[in-house]
Parts: C-alpha cells; structure tokens; sequence
C-alpha cells in the first residue's frame, strides 16, 4: 500500500510539474492557468514528488519509512483543509473530489506510518 501511494504521489506531482495550468484547473477551477497559480502548483508538485520518491528510496534502501509517510499525511492533511476552506471559490466537483482524495490518503499514509516500521 505504501509502494502504490508513493507511485500515485509521484504521478500527481509529475503531473503538476508539468502541466500546471491543466493540473491546477482540475483541482481549482478557470484561475489554475493564472501564472501564479502555476508557479505554486509547480512547488506542489515537488512536494509529492519528492515525498513519493522518498517513500520508495527508503523502501528500497531498507531505511526507515515512517517519517515519509508521517510528512505525506500532514501535506494531505493540509490539502484538504485548504480545499475546504476554499469553499465555493472552487467548482463544488473538484472540491468534493480533492478532499476524498486528500481524506483518503491522509488516513492511509497516517496509518502505515504507524506500522511499516514495525
């Protein structure tokens, strides 16, 4: 499970690299072509990039894990409270989708933290 939350992650945030305008308008609407707002999802992007890569590396390299996944579910966590805050200033589909998303993974990467390392 950690292995394929940590490919999805590096899939999203390869996807935010580089298309940040499509990415950025799936997630928030007609203002993720703003250069702005690809500027930030860029950055975003990074951030689950290298959360995801850092997943994997330390799978592979016997290293603890914990910590990736402990900092993979507050990002999440952080997704989707500024999703929500939000509110209507982003289409209610993408919002709804984003934060079961973002829910899902924080719970997720929350609980293997706690016993991958184990």
């Amino acid at each position: 499970m950690a292995k394929s939350n940590a490919i999805g992650r590096i899939v999203f945030g390869t996807a935010l690299i580089a298309a940040p305008g499509l990415a950025a308008r799936v997630w928030i609407g007609d203002h993720g072509d703003a250069p702005g707002v690809k500027v930030l999802a860029r950055a975003l992007g990074v951030r689950d990039l290298a959360l995801g890569l850092g997943v994997l590396l330390a799978m592979k390299n016997d290293a603890p894990v914990r910590g990736w996944l402990e900092g993979a579910a507050l990002a999440d966590a952080v997704d989707f409270a500024a999703t929500a805050a939000a509110g209507s200033g982003i289409p209610q589909a993408s919002r709804a989708g984003i934060m079961g998303l973002a829910a899902v993974s924080t719970v997720q990467c929350a609980a293997l933290a706690r016993a991958i390392d184990d």
